[in-house]
């Protein structure tokens, strides 16, 4: 194998790919990277063996082969050549070392054998759609703050798409929640996806997605079955294994009845609140809201920090009521909230609140309250 490429065009498909590689490997190939070359072009692929990313550029190639080298090293080398070198890679026939040249610099890289890299088996994906990137975008950054970490519920380690309906227009959901917040965001169903399974997208792959998507064209392509989904953005190709697991019925979750409605500019709540949680304890980061007509005041006690209020200016024309809450669960809400008002519908202390975004209607989230 031999072949010239430019360094940004082989840095950022390492950049793409290397990041899949778990730093601490039991399984030797799963640190490589595969580099194959083939008819002016360069695929490299990583894999866990539940997940796998291949990227695909163009490349000079002079000599078409294949073989894995560590991905993380090949990359921090890559990274640290100066802006427009060319950079070669060559592999002589029944070597076990990779050649990396650019300018005086050269590098000799341990191999292992492409046999032994493992390929995923997409199998047979029969639902398929394609999706803006701005949507997809938009659907995990407002949901995967709430996916759960605890690893004993596994079901929630992820997040939930699927296709249902909203006031009777098809919609494709994402969902997340941990048992103590839910996030929930819409966004008008694609074409080919109407009848496709409900899945739960692991928490590796939805951050690997997100990346990509920074870099990616106006839309993705997904394509998926029960077990297995496919995103492809443009020549970055990510393919990940499903939870198998049975997502929660979250509509039970989400309160109805509630009836006392404040309205709050988002950023001054925001902003009241983190200044508030610095008094908060470590461990329960516990803030009060305390809310008659029209003030809103925010407090935080701590035996070791002392004590913290602060009060704003609020909407609000039902009974006075004190709520307890997460200060960092609020702020991961108030930071996904696109419109200047934060709307939070309550029913008492100890109820689910729903948090709704001025800016866009087909946002909403739950936050459970906790005793102050």
């Amino acid at each position: 194998m031999k072949l010239t490429i430019e360094r940004s065009t082989l840095l950022t498909a390492l950049g793409h790919v290397q990041s899949v590689v778990e730093r601490r490997n039991t399984i030797p190939i799963l640190a490589n990277v595969q580099l194959a070359a083939e008819k002016g072009l360069l695929s490299l692929t990583t894999t866990d063996l539940d997940l796998a990313v291949v990227a695909t550029v163009a490349a000079k190639i002079d000599k078409s082969g294949a073989t894995t080298t560590p991905a993380h090293v090949l990359y921090d080398i890559v990274r640290k050549f100066p802006e427009g070198t060319e950079v070669e890679l060559r592999l002589g026939t029944g070597d076990a070392r990779l050649t990396v040249r650019a300018g005086r610099s050269e590098f000799s890289l341990p191999c292992l054998p492409r046999e032994d890299f493992p390929a995923i088996a997409e199998g047979d994906l029969p639902h398929r759609f394609v999706v803006g990137a701005p949507e997809l975008r938009r659907l995990i950054d407002k949901t995967r703050f709430a996916i759960s970490n605890e690893e004993t519920r596994y079901y929630l380690n992820g997040i939930y798409l699927h296709a249902t309906e909203r006031n009777g227009v098809p919609m494709l959901r994402a969902v997340a929640t941990d048992g103590h917040r839910l996030a929930r965001v819409d966004t008008p169903l694609p074409d080919g996806a109407k009848g496709m399974p409900g899945v739960i997208v692991p928490r590796k792959a939805i951050g690997e997605i997100r990346k990509l998507l920074d870099a990616a064209g106006d839309s993705v392509s997904v394509a998926l079955s029960d077990t297995k989904i496919r995103f492809g953005l443009d020549s970055t190709v990510l393919t990940t294994k499903l939870i198998d697991g049975t997502f929660p019925d979250y509509g039970r979750v989400v309160p109805e009845g509630n009836d006392k409605i404040l309205e709050a500019d988002n950023k001054s709540f925001s902003e009241a609140v983190d200044r508030v949680s610095t008094i908060s304890t470590e461990k329960s980061r516990a803030v009060k809201l305390s809310v008659v007509k029209g003030k809103l005041t925010l407090s935080a006690t701590s035996p070791d920090s002392g004590s913290a209020s602060e009060e704003i200016t609020a909407d609000y024309k039902g009974e006075p009521i004190e709520i307890g809450f997460n200060s960092r669960y609020l702020l991961d809400i108030a930071s996904q909230i696109e419109g200047e008002t934060a709307r939070l519908t309550m029913a008492d202390a100890v109820s689910p609140t729903v948090v709704e975004d001025s800016g866009d209607q087909a946002a909403l989230f739950v936050l459970m309250p906790m005793r102050v």
